[in-house]
């Protein structure tokens, strides 16, 4: 006759609906259960996301083949075991059984359940704390930003208004065309800047929120570079068919994600060192647990654009998102500006990691709020137009 251990009653338990279980399931934190033998019983979806594994797949695995450090997890968990002192550890670096790597800070505790010891470990990884504060920062640099460029954009659009005015008046009383031509000069170059000024604040007409496969819009993007570098760069392409549609303007994302391909287009095609098998590589994921700013989403589809090219300057890698700043000397800087704009009315996020040889631009989109994107989304669009 078989009995039921402790250890099996203890899963059984964590693994049926309750409110302790819906409050692990929902912790940020990463929570693994260990039996007196170091064997997981239970782990919370932030430590399937964590350590990339899942519940059912770990289920019986001793500790040390999951992470696989002895020395910074194995033997602390022991000590804990054998003394009962909680042991906690600070920005340590723990090697996954896929030989990726994380910082963490962790605490382990010994537990006592119906005459059985276990082990509760927490694990908060520092690297996605840091991610999260850039992520909220680039957010906040942005938004700072645009308001500053609406703001003086206002200012400077009222006297050309005058301008603009007075030199049609002006136009009306001249007697030849050869003096008009000169008020047509004056009328042309406002109007020119009245549009520079409307494409730095992001002056957008409302948007036709519809049901999108993001393959649609690569696809779009993917045929139209095709077409204008003639086969001189290889498009790659690396998509994940399974991800669900998102909510959003198809002609606004595929403005977002052509701006940012054209740019590693240009980063290719004007380098100063000429750049063998020059590519660029389209690349579609989810990603569970994401955040975006101070937003946690259970699911985010990530756009991943990377190039082989000479890499963004590290002086400017930090503002290339503000208007006007650009690596090249042709660049406007108003692309990668009007690009973050569409994705922060769609409650995305653009972001940027570059060295020599690899740049690759990051665009996330939330899949678990399409509610929340249709309603602000529509009001952001709406405010500024």
């Amino acid at each position: 006759m078989n009995t039921v251990t402790p250890s099996h009653r203890l899963a059984l338990e964590l693994n049926t609906e309750n409110l302790n279980t819906s409050l692990l399931d929902n912790l940020t934190t990463a929570v693994v259960l260990l039996n007196k033998d170091l064997k997981v019983i239970y782990i919370n979806p932030a430590a399937e996301a964590l350590l990339e594994t899942s519940d059912k797949h770990s289920h019986n695995l001793y500790i040390g083949e999951i992470l696989l450090n002895e020395k910074q997890i194995i033997k602390p968990l022991k000590s804990v075991m054998d003394n009962g002192i909680t042991y906690i550890s600070r920005k340590v670096r723990l090697l996954k059984n896929n030989t990726s790597s994380m910082t963490v800070d962790y605490s382990a505790s010994r537990i006592l359940y119906q005459n059985e010891t276990f082990i509760m470990l927490e694990l908060q990884e520092l690297d996605r704390s840091y991610n999260i504060s850039r992520k909220e920062m680039l957010i906040s640099n942005h938004e700072t930003t645009l308001g500053l460029v609406r703001g003086l954009g206002h200012e400077i659009k009222n006297p050309l208004g005058g301008i603009r005015g007075a030199a049609q008046l002006l136009a009306d009383e001249l007697p030849s065309k050869e003096l008009k031509d000169y008020t047509n000069v004056i009328i042309e170059e406002a109007d020119r800047l009245v549009g520079l000024i409307d494409r730095l604040t992001g002056q957008y007409k409302k948007p036709a929120l519809q049901k999108i496969n993001i393959h649609e819009i690569l696809e779009r993007v993917y045929n139209l570079v095709i077409a204008e570098t003639r086969g001189s760069i290889t498009l790659s392409k690396d998509y994940d068919p399974s991800i669900p549609e998102i909510t959003g303007d198809l002609g606004q994302l595929i403005q977002a994600v052509l701006n940012i391909v054209r740019n590693a287009m240009q980063a290719l095609t004007e380098s100063e060192k000429e750049i063998s098998n020059p590519e660029i590589i389209l690349r579609t994921r989810t990603v569970n647990h994401s955040t975006i700013g101070s937003m946690m989403h259970k699911l985010v589809a990530k756009i991943e654009i990377i190039d082989n090219g000479p890499g963004i300057d590290p002086d400017i890698i930090e503002n290339i998102f503000y208007p006007l700043i650009s690596g090249r000397p042709t660049g406007t800087g108003l692309g990668l500006s009007l690009s973050q704009n569409i994705l922060k009315n769609h409650n995305g996020l653009i972001e940027c990691e570059s060295q020599n040889g690899k740049t690759c631009f990051t665009i996330s989109l939330p899949l678990s709020n399409e509610h929340e994107v249709n309603e602000t989304g529509a009001k952001a669009f709406e405010e500024k137009a």
